[in-house]
């Protein structure tokens, strides 16, 4: 005899298990019920359509009831509620919510998916608020949609940092609403660990989010139009997304005697059976075991519906399948950046008192060397003595959704930290690097489990320093320009064998940018007898956390080496110096912040050029933009494509400084598209303004030279010295360069003549180099090799040679001055040096030094 199933609701875990019981048994008779008018529906797409970014209503419908009932052969009743069971009679009540007509439907198997209600406390006035909404279906969506389409609000408040109030966030900001995020907790996205979390927070204030941490609502006002939070800070709005949670839909399983867990969510076993074997439940409603410790928990995603839908379908049609438990993958969008994580974050393993260990990576997406790649925070939680991985975590541009993914996957198959260097990854540069990050976040796990290294985590040291800890920073001194951890010393890892002897302890503490070069100094301080410690994932994880002014840092472009890659040398030019140490921030309510979201009646600007900058690195984008802005009109619009991560920051920075509009700076198909609109500031290439004669009595203009005097001839002195003198020039700064003693290498000519020298000025020319590309490394030279190594890198990371900086630099209307009397006593001579240098002395350079605003001897 046929058996007769009836699911309480559709969506995602109640169709599925449907569909799966029809695919097995064409005999069973199948009744689905569903309270609402949509059995099937893309309920994580909701937020976007409201945003616009899924255009057609309908895409969100999976399947119609007629569809899927004749597709098949099942008996579906939507707008119709199972209001109680009989477990006795194994019958249920049903109200039809259209005709209000009450019958009773028999059952065999009774499966339960009615899924989780949005959490709603009873805050004074919440009644009261006439625009506040909560999202869970179609009709939800319909209202919130309908209201910005047709009230235009200005400003938004949502409640509760989780996915929906992020994505919510995100999609009221597309509709050109200034959008404001209260959370009770101290982070937004509660699967993955605040270091991790602070990477999110400054991408969303730079979209002009304003976020207000460890706040809770008080209380509502004038129909919700005010909002009281529990610090006595007022919102105004004109809408408000809550969206602090859920809370299983348990009412039919408790009023039938079932046993409810953790939450109130129903109590099930491995094959998704209640207490009564007759009674499955499924998805939102249900309790579940955590893949990693084991616990009870309750986690409403996605894919355990669908999973546990096609369980109970094989169950009930004697297929042995059971339940293995939730690993809580998740992933979502925000703005621009991808968030991802699997297994158990930090927090968790300290609830339950398991005790772990922590690396933090930053590699990139994929090959450096390809246009495009973007670093990834990788973080890998796992077991030092066994190598079982808990958990993982990964925010970034591009790449974050396949690193979790292989986690994940490697974590249900049982493998430990000791196998992911092994795994064989699919790699070609538009798509990885050799090494995958996957590959690297093993390597450096497994470092830790042999002993190989100690780390120290970024909520440590700050403690460490201020109880009188040692820490050496070992990145070179232009990288501390960048940012740097106060209290910290500075041992270059090239300078650190030479220099053993300057360290006073034999307690020491190391960290580099991102942990990589901290590892080598590790490995150097212990085996000559130091006691170390290096800080996990480097100066890059700190910064995001204690450094949220400047947390640009957390996408610092990172090469191959472990290297910063300088991004923002225009910046710091524009406002005359460079970031240096770092204070611990506190995290402030901003909610006079203004927003930077779209206008929704902003008109699309006519783009007269559109310039590709993708594949160059600082400052070689900016440098096209300058050279290229020279050549149009005032009023006219250029469209600007790059992907160098530092671009949006230099652009903003540069029309600031030089007078033209930016009209937008957005990340869009992977790339980073700024529309600027021409002023009629900027200076025309290779031309200098005349004097200007200022009467007596008025107060001079702001100074707008930059000067630097060039003693050294080393390599990377020298391209540090024309990327700062590029940059300066890009801002409208008159840049003189003076160069002398063994700065006069740079510019010598590789082809130089013969000339007439005595015997010392013929030494000389022996011993120094022939040239910009003869010039040695300052530290690594090692023989010559460290000066290729970097020359390579730099081709492969698309920078630009040294000769081709200096060509650019002439080219921008930058002046090279050779010092007279340095090249008397090194016995150069003019015919040596390449075509458009000055020769000068003191006074000269000291006239164009009067005249500046900066600076710099190198």
């Amino acid at each position: 005899m046929a058996k007769k199933v009836v699911i309480v609701g559709g969506v995602a875990g109640g169709a599925t298990t449907a569909a799966r019981i029809r695919r097995l048994d064409e005999q069973t008779e199948i009744v689905m019920i569903e309270r609402g008018e949509y059995i099937s529906f893309a309920n994580c797409g909701l937020p976007y359509y409201i945003g616009g970014a899924i255009q057609e209503r309908d895409a969100l419908l999976v399947q119609t009831v007629e569809g899927m009932s004749k597709k098949f052969n099942m008996d579906i009743r939507n707008l119709t509620e199972v209001t109680r069971i009989n477990r006795e009679r194994k019958v249920v009540e049903i109200k039809n919510l259209k005709t209000d007509e009450t019958y009773e439907e028999s059952y065999d198997v009774l499966v339960l998916s009615p899924g989780a209600s949005p959490f709603k406390p009873p805050i004074p006035g919440i009644d009261e608020a006439e625009a506040l909404f909560t999202l869970r279906n179609i009709p939800d969506t319909d209202k919130i949609k309908a209201y910005v389409d047709e009230q235009q609000p200005k400003k938004a408040t949502v409640i509760g940092g989780g996915f929906i109030g992020v994505e919510m966030a995100e999609n009221l900001w597309e509709r050109g609403v200034e959008v404001t995020l209260v959370e009770m907790a101290d982070q937004i996205m509660a699967p993955i660990d605040f270091e991790m979390a602070s990477i999110l927070h400054q991408h969303l204030r730079e979209k002009g989010v304003n976020l207000v941490f460890e706040d809770g609502v008080k209380s509502f006002e004038k129909s919700g139009k005010v909002i009281n939070l529990n610090s006595g800070k007022q919102i105004k709005t004109d809408l408000v997304i809550l969206a602090i949670g859920v809370a299983p839909e348990n009412k039919l399983a408790k009023e039938a005697g079932l046993e409810l867990g953790l939450r109130g969510a129903i109590r099930v076993n491995e094959r998704l059976q209640t207490a009564d074997e007759s009674i499955y439940a499924i998805g939102d409603a249900i309790e579940v075991k955590d893949y990693i410790n084991g616990q009870a928990t309750h986690i409403p995603l996605a894919w355990p519906a669908n999973r546990q839908g096609r369980i109970v379908a094989d169950h009930i049609n004697g297929i042995d399948s059971k339940y293995q438990g939730t690993l809580g993958t998740s992933i979502a969008k925000v703005f621009d950046m991808t968030v991802a994580a699997t297994g158990n974050n930090e927090k968790t393993l300290k609830r339950l008192g398991i005790s772990y260990d922590v690396v933090h990576v930053h590699p990139s997406s994929h090959a450096g060397y390809y246009p495009g790649a973007f670093p990834i925070a990788l973080k890998l939680i796992f077991d030092r003595e066994t190598g079982k991985i808990f958990g993982a975590q990964a925010v970034s541009y591009d790449g974050a959704d396949k690193r979790i993914d292989v986690l994940a996957t490697a974590i249900k198959g049982g493998m430990t930290i000791f196998d992911l260097p092994d795994l064989e990854l699919a790699y070609a540069p538009p798509y990885s690097s050799a090494k995958d990050p996957v590959n690297m976040a093993g390597y450096a796990a497994k470092n830790i489990a042999e002993g190989l290294v100690e780390t120290v985590q970024w909520h440590e040291i700050n403690d460490i320093l201020t109880n009188g800890g040692y820490l050496i920073d070992v990145r070179e001194l232009i990288e501390r320009d960048m940012g740097m951890i106060e209290g910290s010393v500075n041992i270059p890892l090239g300078d650190l064998r030479e220099r053993l002897g300057e360290i006073p302890t034999k307690e020491v503490y190391v960290y580099c940018q991102v942990g990589l070069r901290g590892y080598l100094a590790s490995r150097i301080l212990m085996q000559a007898g130091f006691k170390v410690r290096n800080l996990d994932g480097g100066y890059k994880t700190y910064s995001c956390v204690y450094e949220p002014a400047a947390s640009e840092n957390c996408g610092t472009p990172i090469s191959d080496n472990g290297v910063a890659q300088r991004k923002h040398a225009m910046e710091e030019m524009a406002a005359g110096t460079a970031q240096s140490s770092v204070g611990l921030a506190v995290e402030e309510a901003l909610v006079t912040q203004a927003p930077t979201a779209p206008s929704m009646a902003a008109a699309q600007p006519v783009v007269k050029t559109t310039l590709d900058a993708c594949g160059l690195s600082c400052p070689g984008p900016i440098m096209k933009v300058y050279k290229t802005i020279g050549e149009m009109e005032d009023g006219e619009v250029m469209e600007v494509h790059a992907t160098d991560p530092g671009f949006a920051k230099d652009i903003k920075a540069w029309c600031e400084k030089t007078g033209n509009k930016l009209i937008s700076n957005k990340f869009e198909d992977k790339k980073f598209k700024a529309q600027i609109m021409k002023g009629n500031v900027v200076v025309p290439l290779n031309t200098r303004p005349a004097p200007v004669e200022i009467p007596t009595g008025v107060p001079a203009p702001a100074k707008n030279g930059a000067t630097m005097v060039v003693f050294s001839g080393d390599l990377d002195k020298a391209i540090a010295t024309f990327i700062i003198a590029s940059g300066a020039a890009a801002m409208g700064k008159e840049v003189t360069l003076f160069f002398t003693f063994w700065g006069l290498n740079i510019l010598k000519r590789n082809d130089a003549p013969s000339t007439e020298k005595d015997m010392m000025a013929k030494m000389f020319s022996m011993m120094m180099p022939k040239g910009a590309g003869d010039l040695p490394l300052s530290k690594m030279n090692m023989g010559g090799m460290g000066a290729k190594m970097i020359k390579t890198v730099m081709g492969n990371k698309n920078v630009d040679s040294l000769e081709t900086l200096m060509k650019n630099a002439m080219d921008a209307g930058v002046k090279l001055v050779a010092c007279g009397m340095s090249m008397d006593i090194m016995g150069i001579s003019k015919e040596e040096l390449i075509d458009g240098v000055e020769i000068g002395g003191v006074a000269a350079y000291l006239g164009d030094a009067e005249d500046s605003g900066l600076n710099l001897f190198i």
